[in-house]
């Protein structure tokens, strides 16, 4: 049992039948006994005769032994496009007083973290950020940056090849929008970011116009409203108080929910288009008004930057909507995608472009008193008024071109000793902007440095227990397209191999250290940062500075938003992702603004890219504990602790809406979770010290890296890409996570049938992953 169990989980994891038979389909062949021996003495003559066997493999070949035994998986065999080359020699096991971490003799796995740490360098991660942020790299568009890195890692000596897709994307034409009032034009708005000469590439010729990704072409002419964050109870709200929305267009702040879900309830409610604008209410303390200067003279918000973003309804899936859960390849069968794309125009604005909107509606309608809505006002010198003023007309025109367009990942493969048991750390390398220093290229450029460091290892004749996957995604920023089709390819046979994805994406945006993760590597990234020492702080950890900071009680189980989605969310493989953000009191972060830019990084983000260092030593040596121990950190019983607060919350939804819901079916089967995690959890510890498990290893690794498969179901109703029966985006806000979810999705709305309905479903499947642990 772990530290973590015994912090109080519910603040640290906010956030039918089971069709799929996981027990046939997972379970290992050979039961898993608690008593390893019933004697002394054959463990002892045992160790004897492997380390005997072991020093003599050991002087001729240099080679960690190849765990068998693994068990098979549905639809995975060997391909000819298999791209894991695995050591086929059976050896037998290492004295069991001490055992090397797989490579050169005698190199631990204390030695290894020395090395990958002592590699790591400023210098190097800078000029990897300068490459990345001086050059146009929207989806589709960046095929050089690909190779170029796909050749690092090649230098490096981490064979490397560009996985292409063919996706459905749109581009920014033209776009125009203006306000007239009693038929006179009052502004006309410029949706352009002020070019800067303290940061050259807010200049640059190949610079990327505003625009939201997935929008649709059009021109309209309406009244407006004011919607505030225009979540769909803020919609609601306004509806229940009488505000005709038909044939409006919505003006709403960025926050709260996720981008495409604010024009998805626009359109629902029958509005013609949507504005969004980034309000520097929400910048914390940080702001002119409080005295700060704009960047670049000063931290704050500079008044012309500009959110754009993706628009496709995110809740809903992710990938390319033409080729929902199948891959886009060149000739793949292309279906409608306007279940998951907008069907109004939409544009982003700043906030200078959005404040004679509001001006103009000013005493006008409801006040933000009377709307009653958190989040509702913003901190510009306006009423936030909800309108609309008669004869107050906004002219919107958004013109962009939708086609097929070719997108590239690149991935390199470092192969480990063991065929099926697979870690994949990634990033995406596509953003909107020409510089992008924090999103993505500061998780980018840990990539590279990462490529490096295990180069180093590479070279001193290093081969990990595990195969590591380095992946640099492709169209992201449009709907996860490039991690999801990949996923989708190697559905069949590579995804199943898989024990954990590591994710690095807005690697550095401030100094405080932040996590969502699956909850049996909680434990494995509480440990990692206590390693990790404090940029700023002398003597200090990231730990410590993150408990300082109370950042534990705001750990989340994952929702969408990352390349981590398609991982979690369809195939059930254990995530973690790591970031520093910025905090209240911090400089302001121009998130998809140009003004995310390798300047602003150096001289308000983390200048002397200490921070990109630290989360480069973070993920190395998270990567390598999961690669290289040999057996997987995965604690089932962090899970079943969360499970308990999971159910906790459901109760308390229960006891808000008024309903009344059988839930027993579901406190038996995490009563059974429990009991059969504690037990695999003490047979681990038991193998820990010393004694070596052979075929004991083997089946506790399955059962710890690939138990959360079985919590995979056949879809949420109304959104079937997002499986995952624990935890899912939250379907009103797209980003952060609502656990258990098909219960309390039903449970808000009141739809008792259904969540009982699901509350069978989601216990069926808990009883059989506790069948899976058991054995």
């Amino acid at each position: 049992m772990t530290k973590v169990v015994a912090v109080p989980m519910k603040s640290k994891f906010g956030g039918v039948n089971h069709e799929e038979n996981f027990e046939d389909t997972t379970k290992p062949k050979q039961p898993l006994k608690r008593k390893l021996f019933k004697t002394k003495w054959f463990p002892i003559l045992l160790v004897a005769l492997g380390y005997f066997v072991w020093l003599a493999v050991d002087y001729f070949h240099h080679r960690y032994p190849q765990s068998q035994s693994r068990i098979q998986l549905p639809g995975k065999h060997q391909n000819d496009d298999y791209p894991f080359i695995p050591c086929s020699e059976k050896i037998g096991p290492p004295p069991t007083h001490r055992r090397p971490v797989p490579g050169r003799p005698g190199l631990t796995l204390a030695e290894q973290e020395t090395i990958i740490t002592e590699s790591i360098s400023n210098t190097t991660i800078s000029q990897w950020s300068y490459y990345y942020t001086h050059g146009k790299h929207l989806a589709g568009t960046n095929k050089s940056t690909a190779e170029w890195t796909r050749d690092k890692w090649i230098e490096y000596g981490i064979p490397s090849h560009l996985a292409e897709y063919e996706v459905y994307l749109n581009y920014p034409v033209s776009h125009s929008l203006s306000l007239a009032i009693d038929g006179e034009e009052e502004f006309v708005a410029g949706l352009e970011e002020d070019v800067l000469p303290e940061d050259p590439t807010t200049g640059a010729k190949d610079r990327v116009p505003t625009f939201h990704g997935y929008s649709k072409s059009g021109r309209v002419e309406a009244e407006y409203v004011y919607v505030g964050m225009g979540g769909k109870r803020d919609y609601q709200r306004l509806v229940d108080l009488g505000v005709d929305l038909k044939g409006k267009i919505a003006l709403a702040k960025y926050g709260g929910a996720f981008r495409g879900l604010k024009v998805k309830y626009a359109q629902e409610q029958g509005m013609i288009g949507v504005l969004m604008y980034s309000d520097p209410g929400d910048d914390g303390d940080i702001t002119e008004g409080n005295g700060y200067a704009a960047y670049p003279a000063g931290p704050a918000r500079n008044p012309s930057s500009v959110q754009r973003g993706s628009a496709a309804f995110l809740a809903t899936m992710a990938g390319d909507p033409t080729t929902p859960g199948y891959p886009s390849k060149p000739g793949a069968e292309r279906r409608d995608p306007s279940e998951f794309i907008p069907s109004i125009p939409s544009l982003p604005l700043s906030f200078k472009d959005a404040l004679p909107f509001l001006q103009a509606l000013d005493g006008y309608g409801l006040t933000a008193a009377e709307v009653d809505r958190s989040g509702w006002t913003g901190g510009l010198n306006v009423s936030y008024s909800v309108g609309p003023r008669p004869g107050a007309v906004i002219n919107l025109s958004n013109e962009v071109d939708y086609t097929y367009a070719p997108i590239w990942n690149t991935i390199g493969i470092i192969n480990g000793t063991i065929e099926d048991e697979v870690i994949v750390i990634g990033n995406h390398r596509d953003a909107w902007i020409v510089g992008g220093a924090s999103d993505p290229s500061s998780g980018t450029a840990v990539l590279i440095e990462l490529s490096k460091a295990f180069g180093e290892l590479l070279e001193q004749g290093w081969k990990p227990k595990r195969t590591i996957i380095l992946a640099s995604w492709d169209a992201e920023e449009y709907g996860l397209i490039g991690s999801t089709e990949w996923v989708e390819e190697f559905a069949t046979w590579a995804v199943p191999n898989m024990v954990a994805y590591v994710n690095v994406d807005v690697a550095v945006s401030g100094p405080h250290f932040h996590l969502a993760v699956t909850p049996e590597l909680f434990s494995l990234v509480e440990g990692t940062i206590k390693d990790v020492p404090s940029p700023k702080a002398p003597g200090k950890s990231i730990y410590d500075e993150w408990v300082a900071d109370r950042g534990p009680s705001r750990v989340r189980v994952p929702g969408t938003g990352s390349d981590f989605t398609a991982f979690v969310h369809t195939s059930g493989i254990a995530i973690i992702d790591l970031s520093f953000k910025r905090g209240p009191n911090d400089p302001v972060y121009h998130y998809h603004s140009n003004y995310d830019s390798y300047a602003w990084m150096t001289r308000w983000g983390d200048p002397y890219f200490a921070y990109h260092s630290t989360m480069a030593q973070i993920a190395a040596k998270t990567v390598l504990r999961i690669s290289e121990n040999v057996l997987l950190p995965h604690n089932v019983a962090t899970f079943s602790t969360a499970l308990q607060f999971f159910l906790s919350d459901l109760k308390d939804e229960i006891t808000i809406v008024g309903i009344t819901l059988n839930v027993s079916p579901l406190e038996a089967a995490i009563s059974r979770f429990m009991a059969a995690a504690g037990d695999l959890m003490a047979i681990k510890e038991a193998l820990e010290p010393g004694e070596w498990g052979g075929e004991q290893e083997a089946i506790v690794n399955e059962r710890l890296g690939k138990f959360e498969r079985g919590f995979i179901g056949d879809g949420l109703p109304g959104r079937v890409f997002y499986k995952h029966l624990i935890y899912a985006p939250g379907v009103e806000t797209g980003y952060g996570a609502t656990t258990l979810p098909g219960i309390t999705e039903a449970v808000r709305v009141g739809d008792v049938k259904e969540a009982t309905k699901y509350v069978g479903i989601t216990a069926a499947a808990i009883d059989e992953v506790a069948k899976f642990l058991e054995g």
